[in-house]
């Protein structure tokens, strides 16, 4: 065969195959595994021979010479460049019968850029799993499994010397408690947890999860990818670790309850009606909620031994409230976010004076001052009273949210002076009792029940 036959036939195997493509021979069913590295390792890839026992590995030649080979290792950090004996070239590839395992390659034709690549020999780092036992010595914090097996490091060594470990992907799988925060129940949720580790080094360690679970040992990527039974082994653990969820919810007077969510807790008047909901894990078995008036819990008011708590703070004070669970045992607990809720002190009217309206324009509703209201903060009782300038009663009413909206039986009244008397007491005991008068401004002519002042009201 005359060398002009012998370039072509090499040009048409670089058509099925990449410049410098390493390909392997003898494998049997354990095809050769591909890992692409980073780039900046300098290697293009890294193989993974099931054995390279009896394994052959050739790269085709894309111009008709024999490539060169070597191999490569670092000692004393050090790069050591070796080259490969008993290359054999058959005029279109070189083939190496017997390989150096657990090398870096150097392959270069000519004047071509080199070839960089890595062999592991799985053999030598073979998964093997015979049973996995618990450790609970430190049940709050930490698990740890003892492994009765190998699965060492596979290492590799980049070009520019640095120590790197091939991830096997081994995994272990197990099920854990997730507080669904999002919703108003505030359930937990088991979900399953997957995590994964380059090697097995004997011992495992994991935060200990919130339920009774099965831990499931298995790997590795290669042995999976090749469709080899993998090797698993289980273990059941019983959890002793607690943790908790906590929300504070605000009732109106209609019942209705609205979640407070972090940086809306209230600060504001008596009486505050709230709610505070636990949510305790499943070790959970202790749980309380504790109302204290300090951030550091020395100074607890107020202790309840539930999940939930339905209470209305009257007292002018600012309160620090959390929720703890602990086990069974109460070796583990834990505590919930802490609340912090002030409640003002009473006060009724405004300015330091605690002045109340005296002008307003019934009957105008594009009008904010159509209604005559007072303000005020932390009333535990309260009562109004507003007279003609006869001293006839015209309007009363007991709940300080409402007001006066100028009308008497349903019509409004005539523009004029009109008299107010108010009595309350603060939820802190102040009390409070305040006179003056309202003067009644003209309203709009059309306005419910009347025209205006001159065309006649109410007679009062």
């Amino acid at each position: 065969m005359n060398k002009r036959m012998i370039s072509l036939m090499a040009a048409a195997l670089a058509l099925l195959s990449a410049s410098g493509q390493v390909e392997f021979t003898g494998v049997g069913n354990h095809p050769v595994i591909e890992v692409t590295p980073d780039m900046n390792t300098g290697l293009k890839k890294i193989y993974v021979v099931y054995d390279t026992e009896g394994v052959s590995m050739s790269v085709n030649s894309t111009t008709g010479e024999p490539a060169k080979w070597e191999s490569f290792y670092y000692l004393d950090g050090n790069l050591v460049m070796e080259p490969v004996p008993g290359i054999r070239w058959n005029g279109v590839s070189t083939t190496l019968d017997k390989i150096i395992p657990n090398v870096g390659y150097k392959i270069q034709e000519g004047n071509n850029q080199p070839y960089y690549c890595w062999v592991v020999n799985y053999a030598d780092y073979y998964l093997k799993i015979n049973g996995i036992s618990i450790n609970n010595d430190a049940p709050c914090t930490l698990v740890r499994i003892t492994v009765d097996g190998h699965g060492s490091k596979i290492p590799y060594t980049t070009l520019n010397g640095h120590q790197m470990v091939l991830d096997r992907d081994i995994k272990l799988e197990y099920n854990d408690l997730v507080l669904e925060e999002d919703t108003v129940s505030g359930k937990w949720e088991q979900v399953p947890v997957v995590e994964t580790f380059e090697s097995l080094e004997g011992v495992i360690q994991v935060e200990p999860p919130l339920c009774s679970t099965d831990f499931i040992l298995s790997g590795d990527r290669f042995i999976k990818q090749w469709g080899d039974t993998v090797p698993s082994r289980h273990a059941y653990f019983t959890t002793q670790a607690v943790d908790c969820g906590s929300a504070v919810f605000l009732v109106d007077d209609d019942g209705n309850k609205s979640k407070l969510e972090e940086g809306g807790l209230p600060s504001g008047s008596a009486p505050l009606h709230l709610v505070f909901a636990g949510y305790p894990s499943d070790a959970a078995v202790f749980c309380k909620w504790e109302f204290a008036t300090d951030i550091d819990f020395e100074n607890v008011i107020l202790q309840f031994n539930q999940e939930e708590v339905d209470y209305t703070l009257m007292d002018a004070e600012t309160y620090f409230v959390r929720f703890m669970v602990a086990n069974e045992s109460g070796t583990c607990e834990s505590y919930g976010e802490t609340f912090q809720i002030t409640v003002s002190e009473s006060s009724l009217g405004e300015g330091p004076r605690g002045d109340l309206p005296n002008v307003f324009t019934p009957g105008n509703k594009d009008d904010v001052n159509d209604v005559w209201k007072v303000t005020y903060k932390s009333l535990a009782e309260f009562h109004c009273w507003i007279f003609n300038r006869w001293g006839n009663l015209v309007y009363e009413y007991t709940d300080p949210d409402g007001g006066w909206d100028g009308t008497y039986h349903g019509k409004l009244v005539d523009t004029g002076v009109y008299y107010y008397v108010v009595t309350a007491t603060g939820t802190d005991g102040v009390k409070y009792k305040k006179r003056g008068d309202i003067t009644i401004l003209n309203y709009k002519r059309g306005a419910a029940g009347t025209s205006n002042s001159t065309a006649g009201g109410t007679g009062f």
